[in-house]
């Protein structure tokens, strides 16, 4: 397995997506598809960080 893989969401990130999936995207579409990725991104930080927290409260 490689990890230059690229992803059709236009990165390396493993998200399983298959060469057939590649879409072509405008600079503008690819932004937005990188601003809401970050957005999930930073959320997922949150719940993990909650997670954490709860889990060393009842250690």
């Amino acid at each position: 397995m490689s990890g230059d893989h690229e992803c059709a969401c236009g990165g390396s990130c493993g998200c399983n997506s298959t060469e057939e999936e590649v879409v072509e995207l405008s600079r503008d579409q690819y932004i937005v598809r990188l601003e809401n990725y970050l957005r999930d991104l930073k959320a997922e930080i949150v719940m993990v960080e909650q997670e954490l927290a709860s889990l060393r409260e009842t250690a």
